[in-house]
C-alpha cells in the first residue's frame, strides 16, 4: 500500500472581528490556551494588536487581535478604526464573531459590509453557543448565513471549549501553503511590557463605573529583574482629577485591589515574583491630544 500523501504545510494570519463584546478576545484566549488578549465586560478594551501564534504539526495560525470597529467620537476612536482596517487588509482569514444570544443588529451588518471588499476568506463564527438552546442556535445560524457571503459558518463556545478545535481546523484550511512564520517556542510577538500594561489596565477597569473605559491608559515605565523578583513601575493615566479619585478609591482601597489583581496575573505571565508600583496620573483630555496619544503609545 502506498503511504498517504502528506498534507502541505500551511501558515498565515487570521483575526476575529465583530462588534464590541462579541467574544473575540475570549475566543483568542481559548484557542491559544493562555491569557494573551485582555478580556473585560466593557466594550472597547482591546487597543494593542496582540499576535498569538498557534503551532500545529501541519500548520501555524498567527492570530491578530484588533480593537472593535465602532463609530468614532474622538481622535483615539478614529485611530483605532484605521488600525482595524489596516489589519484586515493584511490577513488571510477573518472570523466575524456574532453572539448566539443576541439578535443580529446594525453593527453586524455594518461590519459585514466592510468585509465584503477584502481579499481575505471570511467565516462567520457564532459565539457564546453555551448561552442558548438548540432551537435558538439553529435560528441564529440561519439568520447569520443570510447576512452575507461566508466561506463557512462555525458555531463555538469559548467558555465550554465546544467546537474551538473545529474552528481552528477550518481557519487553517484557508491559509496559504507556506513555511513556518515564527519559531516553535513563540506564543506572541508582543513585548512583555505591553502585555503587562494591558493586565494592569484590565484590573483597573474591573468594577469601575461605565464612564471610565476609554479614559484609562497604562504605561509601564520600567521593568527591572532583580534576582527572583521583577520590579515593575507603571503609571495609570486618566483624563480628569475626578477619575483619578475613582481609580484610587477611598483611602487608596481601590488602587490597592487593582495592584493585587494585576500582580497575580503578571506573576503568572512572567513566571517570577513581582513587585508592582502603581501611580495614577492625570493627562488632561489625552484622547483628543495627538502629542499625548503618541506619548501613551497610540
Amino acid at each position: 500500500m502506498s503511504e498517504p500523501a502528506q498534507r502541505p504545510y500551511r501558515a498565515g494570519f487570521g483575526c476575529f472581528v465583530g462588534r464590541p463584546n462579541a467574544g473575540k478576545s475570549t475566543l483568542t484566549n481559548a484557542i491559544v490556551g493562555t491569557k494573551i488578549a485582555i478580556t473585560s465586560n466593557k466594550p472597547q478594551t482591546t487597543r494593542h494588536i496582540i499576535r498569538a501564534v498557534l503551532h500545529r504539526p501541519d500548520s501555524q495560525l498567527v492570530l491578530v487581535d484588533t480593537p472593535g470597529l465602532h463609530r468614532p467620537r474622538t481622535l483615539l476612536g478614529e485611530r483605532l478604526n484605521d488600525l482595524v482596517r489596516e489589519t484586515w487588509s493584511e490577513v488571510d482569514v477573518i472570523g466575524l464573531c456574532i453572539p448566539a444570544n443576541e439578535p443580529i443588529g446594525r453593527g453586524d451588518r455594518f461590519i459585514t459590509g466592510e468585509l465584503a471588499s477584502l481579499r481575505a476568506t471570511v467565516l462567520a463564527v457564532v459565539t457564546k453557543t453555551d448561552l442558548v438552546d438548540k432551537k435558538r442556535l439553529a435560528e441564529q445560524l440561519l439568520a447569520v448565513s443570510e447576512l452575507g457571503e461566508f466561506a463557512d459558518v462555525v458555531p463555538v463556545s469559548a467558555v465550554s471549549g465546544h467546537q474551538v478545535d473545529t474552528l481552528v481546523d477550518v481557519m487553517t484550511g484557508y491559509l496559504p501553503e507556506s513555511p513556518q512564520l515564527y519559531p516553535d517556542d513563540m506564543l506572541t510577538d508582543d513585548p512583555e511590557q505591553v502585555l503587562v500594561a494591558e493586565l494592569v489596565r484590565e484590573a483597573a477597569l474591573e468594577g469601575v463605573r461605565d464612564e471610565l473605559p476609554h479614559s484609562i491608559a497604562v504605561v509601564v515605565e520600567e521593568m527591572i529583574p532583580e534576582g527572583n523578583v521583577t520590579k515593575i513601575y507603571a503609571d495609570v493615566y486618566v483624563e480628569r482629577p475626578s477619575q483619578k479619585a475613582i481609580v484610587i478609591g477611598h483611602r487608596g482601597s481601590r488602587l490597592k485591589h487593582v495592584g493585587t489583581t494585576a500582580r497575580r496575573q503578571i506573576e503568572e505571565l512572567l513566571g517570577t515574583r513581582v513587585y508592582l508600583d502603581l501611580h495614577v496620573r492625570v493627562a488632561k483630555d489625552w484622547q483628543r491630544d495627538p502629542k499625548q496619544l503618541r506619548k501613551l503609545g497610540f
